[in-house]
């Protein structure tokens, strides 16, 4: 008789439940440059860097920001599924995103677990700079898990969601960009809720 081991679906947040959030501070603000995200540019702190000077340029405080993002709304049909996961598995979000920004989605989404990043905030209330829990934290959280007995699904959209993807007993791109679809071509690709819960009932039933 074999063992089973427990199962766990580990997800990205921005692009997968919840709109992205810097797309939303730009089309607010009208600053372009903002649209940009980790579905264009792979690096990072590249990314990051960038986010921080145009923001101390344009003396963009974080209550602003909040501000924009406590307007959003989860994605539609978001909801309905992260709640059906949660009946089915062990349930985690691992965002580059950061828990000042995610704050105002946890009761709109009944509190899933996040694993986020903390920003630096200065006595002017400008982001200052940015602190990540670990490098590389998705797939070394994919990869703790995997030491911890689990059998581990992951999805996310982005470049940096990639090396968990790759890593986890299976991964599967959610509207992802073309550009990283054609860079991952391993990885399954699913646009609707629909196509990724048949795919999440496909791992537990090989689990």
């Amino acid at each position: 008789m074999s063992l089973q081991k427990p199962t766990l679906l580990a997800a990205d947040f921005e692009g997968v439940f919840i709109p992205e959030i810097w797309i939303a501070v730009a089309e607010r603000t009208g600053i372009e440059q903002l649209r940009l995200t980790t579905r264009d540019i792979s690096n990072y702190d590249e990314l990051m860097q960038m986010r921080l000077r145009i923001i101390r340029e344009q003396n963009l405080t974080i209550a602003q920001i909040q501000a924009i993002i406590d307007e959003l709304e989860p994605l539609p049909g978001a909801y309905d599924f992260m709640q059906w996961v949660r009946t089915q598995t062990q349930f985690i979000i691992l965002t580059d995103s950061f828990y000042q920004f995610v704050a105002p989605f946890m009761p709109k989404l009944h509190y899933p677990t996040i694993f986020a990043h903390m920003l630096e905030i200065d006595d002017k209330g400008i982001i200052s700079g940015y602190h990540l829990r670990t490098a590389d934290s998705k797939r070394k959280a994919v990869e703790a898990f995997s030491a911890a007995g689990f059998a581990t699904m992951a999805t996310g959209d982005s470049y940096n969601d990639t090396t968990m993807l790759l890593r986890a007993d299976k991964g599967v791109l959610f509207r992802p960009p073309p550009n990283v679809i054609a860079e991952f071509p391993q990885l399954p690709v699913t646009t609707e809720y629909a196509e990724l819960k048949a795919h999440v009932i496909a791992f537990l039933n090989a689990a």
